[in-house]
């Protein structure tokens, strides 16, 4: 009862291997010409999918991706790890350790970046017709939240990235910005499980449903962040810990997979679970096992989960029949001047330089894997359409690119990211670095 034909896993090895071979080979492309990685994978799937595969060989697309029954709940399953790993990833980049001046700044962007874009965000849904955008749940409540969430959203995993490629992860700039994309994705996640509660309640919004849901979110955060606080802390690595003790990596994702069942349960999003898994085990463990850990993760996770999971959202999209294009520009140019435009404004309130307030303004509106992580929860959860969730897609992977072309551009001239970041020397380590310390034969 637990397992699959010869001729079924077979199949799927392949399809999956061709997968997950075309999203490292355009990841890898895309890289060398200074372009986000994910834009690579995602694309991937759109060259596998029905956008191009599907679209001039239907056939070919149907036989490879669904030859059997049940070959698309496989890849579903997949694209779960996939997603709860990037969560857990994202967690584990949290910023912990601020002097007074840089915790100051990281609180002003927080609240300067979230409140505004999020109340821009909301008012926006009311100035255009939303109806042929809503999904199977007809809400349009939450859809207005995830339209808000989709304006103020900020990307740890991308905006990380993009700081490790260009050697600039040990600067001032990026401990601020990662730390102001850690905290905002918290809030908003929070506000995305109370959309998702909505849409799961039949439409049906009452005061009740809202305190229901902001409580459960709230005792589920302070609950995990203590008790995880303690377990991380006390129970780890002591000799009665016996699952630790077998596999280090296996008890902290034993851990992840039980926090992320648990907020499942809790109707708070599993992904949530995640995140906060990550996020306890970065401020709780000791920063060498920390380190240890966040290595032994992304080992697997950047190998094979979260490559075929960027390459399946891509396997979603059709941009020949369900995207409009000049709608998205229209959304694009609004989400990107409304969240650079919030951050520049509250950079320059605390005295920030405009030059500096440009590159805050820039590198928060990175909306990454966060931004694709939202488009599939909304469309999973019927909040959204497949127009709407191509939108959000193509808005998550261009707002990555922006970042990462100017960051580039301010890093080879030379020019200041902001004040104590005078003559960076960037340290850049090559995805090859790994391999360069083996002893080939012969050598």
């Amino acid at each position: 009862m637990f397992s699959l034909s010869g001729a079924e896993i077979s199949h799927f090895l392949m399809a999956m291997g061709c997968l997950l071979a075309m999203a490292h080979l355009l990841g890898y492309l895309a890289e060398r010409i200074f372009i986000p990685r994910v834009i690579g994978e995602v694309a991937a799937g759109l060259v596998l999918g029905p956008t191009l595969l599907g679209h001039f060989f239907p056939d070919a697309f149907k036989w490879l991706f669904l030859g059997f029954a049940g070959e698309d709940k496989l890849f579903g399953l997949l694209y779960q790890f996939g997603l709860l790993l990037l969560m857990f990833c994202s967690g584990l980049k949290f910023q912990t350790k601020f002097n007074k001046e840089d915790a100051k700044i990281t609180s002003a962007l927080v609240i300067g970046a979230t409140i505004p874009a999020f109340i821009v965000g909301w008012l926006a849904a009311g100035w255009f017709n939303i109806t042929p955008y809503l999904g199977t749940a007809n809400n349009t409540l939450a859809f207005k939240i995830v339209i808000a969430i989709s304006i103020a959203v900020t990307s740890i995993p991308v905006i990380s990235k993009i700081f490790n490629d260009l050697g600039i992860m040990h600067t001032r700039f990026a401990k601020i910005v990662i730390a102001c994309a850690g905290i905002h994705d918290v809030l908003l996640w929070v506000a995305l499980g109370f959309a998702t509660a909505i849409a799961s309640e039949g439409g049906v919004f009452t005061v009740g449903t809202a305190v229901k849901s902001i409580s459960i979110s709230t005792a589920f955060i302070l609950g995990t962040v203590f008790l995880g606080y303690l377990l991380f802390k006390r129970m780890t690595i002591i000799k009665q810990n016996l699952l630790f003790r077998s596999s280090n990596l296996g008890y902290f994702l034993f851990i992840m997979f039980m926090l992320a069942s648990l907020a499942g349960n809790l109707h708070v999003e599993a992904i949530f679970g995640a995140l906060l898994a990550g996020i306890v085990a970065k401020v709780a463990l000791p920063k060498v096992v920390s380190e240890r850990l966040e290595q032994g993760v992304s080992n697997i996770s950047f190998s094979w989960f979260i490559p075929i999971y960027f390459a399946t959202v891509g396997l979603q999209l059709d941009l020949v029949r369900h995207f409009n294009p000049l709608f998205f520009l229209g959304y694009l140019l609004f989400a990107t001047l409304t969240q650079t435009l919030a951050v520049y404004i509250t950079s320059r309130t605390i005295k920030q330089d405009p030059f500096t307030s440009l590159n805050l303004g820039l590198a928060i509106n990175d909306r990454g894997g966060p931004g694709i992580v939202l488009s599939s929860v909304a469309y999973s959860t019927g909040i959204i359409n497949q127009e709407f969730f191509a939108i959000l897609v193509m808005l998550a992977l261009v707002t990555s690119w922006i970042p990462g072309t100017w960051l580039r551009i301010v890093v080879s001239k030379g020019w200041r990211l902001m004040p104590g970041d005078e003559k960076i020397v960037p340290r850049r380590r090559s995805d090859d670095d790994t391999f360069k310390t083996i002893n080939y034969p012969g050598k």
